[in-house]
């Protein structure tokens, strides 16, 4: 099975389950939705420009994480990953293929996002294109070398409760949905430093026009160091 088979099968999974669209662009929707128009706890609403890369960092965040360490942790219990490690895919071609699929997926994301922002009034701006793109690359990449640590090395149920609360952590506590200013100096430094941090905050700060590169460079750190690590523990069975 060739890496490009390996895509369309992947992607075409994805976009057949009816639960991981709920979770990758439903609730992303809802997000944006709520973020630019909905005072919470007291503070007004985030408003579009920042409500939108936030969204998308929680889409992508959802996409290359939670739902893919809970697809390997069952493929793995059906011996599904079994069967594709005695073809020529190999892991690396595996995660490839996933890399490419969620990344497909993300563009989709991106697109549906960005129709529904322009009718709350998002503005275009051709100069976030290329950071943006290389947002959505590490990103993706540093959040799947997580979900396929844990879903290459834990017992299926115990990936189906760990990623849901990781994901529910992240959104919450973790920087994707809430820009690092609004929690305490001591937290936001230290989340600053992790994929749902980096990958929202550095969006945040593509769209308002301020540094970004340090977030960059910190999820370039995690798509590398999640990718061997990985590499080096993923079980192929959960036996």
């Amino acid at each position: 099975m060739t890496v490009l088979a390996q895509t369309r099968f992947e992607t075409a999974t994805i976009l057949r389950n009816g639960e991981q669209l709920l979770l990758n662009i439903l609730l992303p929707i809802a997000a944006l939705v709520v973020l630019a128009e909905v005072p919470l706890a007291g503070r007004e609403p985030l408003g579009i420009e920042l409500a939108f890369p936030s969204a998308l960092a929680l889409a992508w965040a959802s996409t290359a994480f939670s739902s893919q360490a809970i697809a390997v942790a069952f493929d793995r219990r059906w011996g599904v990953l079994r069967m594709l490690a005695t073809t020529p895919l190999g892991g690396r071609g595996l995660f490839a293929g996933k890399l490419g699929a969620i990344t497909i997926v993300a563009l989709i994301q991106t697109l549906v996002l960005f129709v529904i922002g322009l009718f709350l009034g998002l503005s275009f701006n051709a100069g976030v294109l290329l950071p943006g793109l290389a947002f959505l690359v590490l990103g993706l990449a540093g959040f799947l070398g997580i979900g396929l640590l844990i879903g290459g090395t834990m017992k299926p149920e115990a990936v189906l409760a760990v990623a849901n609360l990781l994901w529910i952590v992240m959104a919450g506590l973790g920087g994707l949905l809430v820009p690092l200013d609004d929690y305490p100096s001591i937290w936001g430094a230290i989340i600053a430093y992790t994929p749902p941090g980096a990958l929202g905050e550095g969006l945040r700060n593509v769209s308002t026009g301020e540094g970004y590169a340090i977030h960059l460079l910190v999820l370039a750190g995690w798509a590398v160091g999640g990718g061997l690590l990985a590499a080096s523990r993923f079980r192929w069975d959960s036996k």
